[in-house]
């Protein structure tokens, strides 16, 4: 994932229901951008397919057995 740009966010806040203002937008991608940059390294490289929702599923198939 790329740093995300101004425009970006304005849209995620918009499909949010918590619109910003164009500069507020420009202000949010500049502050968490060094964040994604510093993942850059291990991008795409990380176990992310197990994500929180299947925690009970996967605890419940151990209890099972």
């Amino acid at each position: 994932m790329t740093k995300p740009t101004a425009r970006q966010i304005k849209a995620m806040t918009d499909v949010a229901g918590l619109p910003v203002a164009d500069d507020v937008a420009e202000r949010i991608a500049n502050s968490i951008g060094p964040a994604f940059e510093g993942f850059v390294a291990v991008a795409g490289t990380l176990p992310f397919d197990l994500e929180p929702a299947t925690f009970l599923v996967v605890q419940n198939t151990k209890a099972a057995k």
